[in-house]
């Protein structure tokens, strides 16, 4: 796997529901109210970070009991920034993609096509259960997932749209105005054959939990090669939680007291409903299926992808994902304000550094 001669990526989880990122009694700094969140997107608009991602819940659980709906905080974020994109969390059961795609659409208009959407097919049973919406089965919300795409797709970019799916059914529709350009590009996430075939199809980006760099490149590696058969391109993104400090040592007891405070109850319930998901998929290796407890305090394993330590250790870690073919880090914090103000200063100029290091390498090789 070749890597991007892009410069990578860094995009941040938006803290709109409460509770933190980690499930954990430990303190976090962290707002989940407007005024804290308008203040961290700007901060991380002038800290170096490209893209920040609005989270989807429907219903109170494992420590988050509040939950602003990603669609027009994403937009609140927006306008007060000017370079930013923010990606909007969407679940298809609760949106119908007309309505997703007209609000989506008008959003790019008035923000200049800073707007992007995430299309999470949905793994908690119950929440779908308490608004009334059906549960499908695994590789059937990923069908369902699909169609949406290609549906989202097809009203921006075409008049007269007509499309004829299991789930969704379009007749000569035509909206306008389209979105501004570029196109809102479409992420996607989940580790599970039905999710990685569907990113090879369809998506512009693949989101994958937190893993190694060996356990990555896997992942990598099979969505590049079959999207490359399906004569489509996909760009990755990996979830990562980010503890950096000025020593390893610091790093490694902020880990440790993160995991002593980490709320049993919390994580075990957690834990029960993404690993029933996990093993919902037909080959049973959906997201969280190889979690432990202590992965599990971090919603999306962020843990285990190792961004923990000093500036200079995060960023060789970081340019270590580059290398297997990643484009984007997804980043959780702490206390968000003052460690992406941190993370801005003093790791991605490392990075950066680091990455044209290895592009004068590789051009002095030719």
């Amino acid at each position: 796997m070749t890597a991007s001669n892009d410069p990578i990526k860094f995009a941040y989880w938006v803290p709109n529901v409460s509770g933190g990122l980690v499930i954990s009694r430990i303190e976090q700094r962290t707002g989940w109210d407007i005024d804290y969140n308008r203040r961290l997107a700007q901060i991380a608009e002038q800290s170096g970070f490209d893209y920040a991602l609005s989270q989807i819940r429907f219903t109170a659980g494992y420590g988050a009991e509040f939950q602003h709906e990603p669609v027009a905080f994403s937009h609140a974020l927006l306008a007060a920034t000017t370079k930013l994109k923010v990606i909007a969390a969407l679940l298809p059961g609760p949106w119908n993609p007309a309505v997703a795609a007209k609000q989506i659409a008008t959003i790019s208009q008035l923000t200049e096509g800073r707007v992007a959407v995430n299309i999470v097919s949905g793994w908690f049973r119950g929440e779908f259960t308490a608004i009334g919406e059906p549960w499908l089965d695994h590789d059937e919300r990923y069908r369902r997932s699909e169609e949406f795409i290609r549906a989202l797709r097809g009203i921006w970019t075409q008049d007269n749209f007509t499309f004829r799916g299991d789930f969704y059914r379009f007749s000569d529709y035509t909206l306008k105005p389209k979105p501004a350009h570029p196109l809102p590009e479409i992420f996607q996430g989940g580790s599970s054959r039905a999710a990685r075939d569907m990113a090879a199809r369809v998506s512009d980006w693949y989101f994958t939990n937190g893993n190694s760099v060996a356990e990555i490149k896997k992942q990598v590696d099979d969505i590049r090669a079959k999207a490359r058969a399906n004569n489509h391109s996909v760009k990755i993104g990996v979830n990562a939680f980010a503890i950096a400090r000025d020593s390893e040592v610091e790093a490694r007891a902020v880990l440790d007291e993160i995991i002593v405070k980490a709320d049993p109850e919390a994580v075990n319930a957690f834990g029960h409903e993404v690993k029933n998901a996990g093993k919902a998929s037909p080959e049973g290796q959906g997201n969280w299926a190889q979690s432990s407890f202590e992965d599990l305090v971090q919603y999306n394993d962020g843990f285990k992808t190792n961004l923990i330590g000093t500036p200079e250790q995060i960023a060789e870690r970081i340019v270590a994902l580059k290398e297997v073919g990643v484009d984007l880090v997804l980043l959780g914090f702490l206390h968000f304000q003052e460690e992406v103000e941190y993370f801005g200063r003093r790791v991605i100029p490392l990075v950066r550094a680091l990455e044209a290091k290895t592009a004068a390498h590789a051009q002095a090789a030719e």
